[in-house]
């Protein structure tokens, strides 16, 4: 009788079918985009098509499996278990095997005992980052190996969190290093926090096996790994089919039911899972469009002036933000009044965005108003500075204090979500007391929420409004921004509106900003007068869950420069 896997990971689907002397008759290797029924179901139809509609002993494994052997009333086995199966059958040689998936890394040591070892609550160098990583090289996961071919220079870069990283790569691209050498760099990134984050001091020698499908696709991914463990030649295990090993596993699992491939997607067609219906709700953010419009009317007491730049004149101050992913500019009157502002992603090009809108105020300028002075903030503020020949240069923190002092006089606590970090500012007697930042993680910073609204075809700040009167906001919890990435593709398959994603993403910016960079133990510790700031375009409407976690009286600075 042939012998069948599923391997359901957290990006893809892999089929295997084995005929009696274990010869591979069928493989498949599908992304599944979160609908694994789908996938699974197209997957077994080719599966028919080439070998026909055969019994087969089968079991499922996978991240993901579970769910699916419930509904295909099909064994479970564990995925270390079927890939540690593979390996002693296929390459009994083996001494330590290193594993990469789409959000999990895993790393098994053989010999008198069998030690396994798998990342837990953060998918840092794994696939997926990998794919957030060559979305800012404007390639995929393939064309960052292609790049990765011709580097000359690596450059650290952090892998812990997929969103932090791009705080080291987005400079890089900024000052114009080669996108061969960010690639290898990326690379060499996933190898460092793999190596750290599993072996933990273990040495890793004697035969090493590469699995998983990062592993197989990227050639030079597998050298950096080689190179910086120094493993001889020899000593390198590359086999056939690695990215399939985990389905391989399952199809040697004793554990196994006999049942033909139609009836399987038969299963699939007409069972559900107890396991895929949504359960946790959280509470509305507003209950109907009255308690939103007392809202608004609050936070715009800290609202600012406009004025038509057509009537200006005299002396003007222009404030420049260089953000990490977006560029601020704001020209001003001597009393404060805004005359001119622009807020807009670089895309990765803070120089030039900056060239061009300025040169898009000086066409608005009038001729009897001039620039004074000029003062630039932001990741990029030496850059701009020193290119510009701008007045002076503002460290971010102090910038904060300054603008929140100005629409919150008294101000004693200042929380800012940027688009890649979050910072928690204490005042005390007039100055900065206490700096707080997000470490290793980025989970619900803006550049992340940007990512998720792109995904569901919608402008960011749409995005944050269709979240207002949402009926069932969902908790995605404040987990590593890779996982959560599952969270939200899973609920939606659930059924979930995207109101109800883009409401429960709010919750999870808040709580993560509360729970994980402040680390809140009570209300009172935000201060009695609180100043709360999306320095993102996300805009203000993400600080909503604060009135239901915290019960927050705060203002909003409502601009965004």
């Amino acid at each position: 009788m042939y012998k069948a896997g599923i391997d359901v990971g957290s990006t893809t689907v892999k089929v295997v079918i084995f005929d009696e002397n274990y010869q591979l008759l069928f493989s498949r290797y599908e992304r599944h985009f979160s609908d694994v029924k789908t996938a699974t179901i197209k997957v077994l139809n080719e599966a028919i098509s080439e070998i026909g509609d055969h019994k087969v002993s089968i079991a499922i494994t996978g991240s993901g499996g579970m769910g699916l052997a419930d509904v295909a009333k099909i064994p479970f086995v564990q995925e270390v278990i079927a890939a540690t199966t593979t390996v002693e059958k296929f390459i009994p040689q083996t001494d330590v095997v290193i594993e990469l998936g789409g959000e999990d890394a895993k790393m098994t040591f053989f010999g008198d005992t069998l030690e396994q070892r798998m990342n837990g609550t953060c998918a840092g160098g794994t696939g997926a980052f990998i794919d957030q990583m060559a979305g800012l090289l404007k390639t995929d996961a393939n064309g960052v190996n292609e790049l990765a071919k011709g580097y000359e220079t690596i450059y650290p870069i952090a892998s812990r969190c997929g969103v932090f990283a791009k705080t080291d790569v987005q400079p890089l691209i900024n000052e114009g290093a080669r996108k061969e050498d960010i690639a290898a760099s990326i690379f060499q990134a996933v190898v460092n926090q793999t190596i750290a984050g599993l072996a933990s001091g273990r040495k890793i020698t004697g035969n090493i096996a590469f699995l998983g499908g990062p592993l197989f696709f990227m050639s030079e991914l597998r050298q950096r790994f080689i190179e910086t463990l120094d493993i001889k030649p020899e000593n390198v295990i590359f086999p056939e089919n690695p990215q399939l090993f985990v389905a391989m596993g399952a199809a040697l699992d004793e554990n196994q039911v006999q049942i033909t491939l139609s009836e399987i997607i038969q299963n699939l067609e007409t069972n559900t899972s107890t396991s895929l219906v949504p359960k946790n709700t959280l509470d509305v953010l507003f209950k109907d469009q009255a308690e939103l419009d007392a809202w608004r009317a609050r936070h715009n007491e800290a609202s600012v002036e406009y004025k038509d730049i057509a009537f200006a004149s005299g002396p003007l101050f222009l404030g420049i933000d260089a953000g990490s992913t977006t560029s601020k500019v704001v020209l001003t009157d001597p009393d404060g009044a805004i005359l001119f502002q622009h807020y807009g992603n670089n895309q990765g090009q803070p120089l030039e965005n900056v060239i061009s809108i300025l040169k898009e105020l000086y066409h608005q300028l009038p001729q009897d108003a001039f620039i004074a002075r000029s003062c630039v903030t932001g990741y990029g503020e030496n850059l701009i500075k020193a290119a510009l020949h701008v007045d002076y240069g503002e460290v971010e923190t102090v910038a904060h204090f300054k603008a929140a002092n100005y629409f919150n006089p008294g101000v004693d606590f200042i929380l800012d979500i940027g688009g890649q970090d979050m910072k928690a500012m204490s005042v005390r007697d007039g100055a900065l007391s206490s700096i707080q930042l997000n470490e290793a993680c980025s989970s619900g910073c803006g550049s992340f929420i940007e990512t998720f609204a792109k995904s569901l075809k919608y402008d960011v700040k749409d995005f944050a409004k269709v979240a207002l009167l949402a009926k069932h906001p969902v908790d995605l919890g404040s987990r590593c921004t890779v996982f959560m990435n599952s969270k939200v593709k899973q609920v939606q398959k659930e059924g979930a509106t995207v109101a109800d994603i883009s409401a429960g993403l709010s919750y999870s910016v808040i709580k993560n900003a509360l729970y994980k960079v402040i680390k809140l133990k009570r209300p009172e510790d935000l201060g009695e007068k609180s100043s709360f700031r999306v320095a993102h375009s996300t805009t203000k409407l993400y600080f909503v869950p604060l009135n239901s976690l915290v019960n927050a009286k705060s203002f909003v600075q409502v601009s965004l420069g």
